[in-house]
């Protein structure tokens, strides 16, 4: 699972060595759109994220990986399932805007369940996303998934914000009290 190829992409378990590409990710604006405070500012918040997807990395045996095109190994951005509360998969991923738009977010997406399905098949996928981030919704109803909750965004500097939960199956209570603490 630390290396995947899909028709397009090369996925690889995240190293020190991309921390700089994926810093430059980070920190454009265009990427946070929907949530502009989670925009890095300093490489240590892309280093410490680098550290928690080793650890899912370490614990689970599948994370995030970052993702290159196959033709050209470029980056297109990063992506992957990682355990959350151990109750559930949450499946997440940033590309890079020039590369918004093309499919690669549900190529990524797609390989991410597979693996995710195949290395612990008893927890149930999610995505936990904004409901104003309509590709991601997008995305998440491509994949088949279903729209199982809807409500404020704890935590979210903008009192507005509203979060969505798509699952692949139903959830039980605790699944989604987990997803939602």
């Amino acid at each position: 699972m630390e290396q995947l190829l899909t028709e397009r992409l090369v996925l690889t378990r995240p190293l020190p060595d991309d921390e700089s590409e994926l810093f430059a990710l980070c920190s454009d604006e265009r990427v946070w759109r929907h949530y502009p405070s989670l925009r890095h500012t300093d490489p240590g918040q892309t280093r410490a994220m680098l550290e928690r997807w080793t650890q899912q990395w370490d614990a689970h045996g599948l994370g995030v990986w970052v993702a290159r095109g196959r033709e050209d190994g470029a980056l297109r951005g990063y992506g992957g399932c990682s355990v959350l509360h151990d109750a559930v998969w949450n499946l997440g991923y940033r590309l890079s805007p020039e590369h918004h738009g093309h499919g690669y977010a549900t190529e990524l997406a797609r390989a991410a369940i597979d693996a995710a399905q195949r290395v612990h098949p008893d927890l149930p996928v999610i995505a936990y996303l904004l409901a104003n981030n309509e590709a991601s919704a997008a995305v998440a109803r491509r994949l088949g998934m279903r729209e199982v909750h809807r409500g404020p965004d704890a935590g979210n500097p903008d009192p507005d914000a509203v979060r969505l939960v798509f699952a692949e199956r139903a959830l039980t209570a605790g699944e989604l009290a987990a997803t939602l603490r």
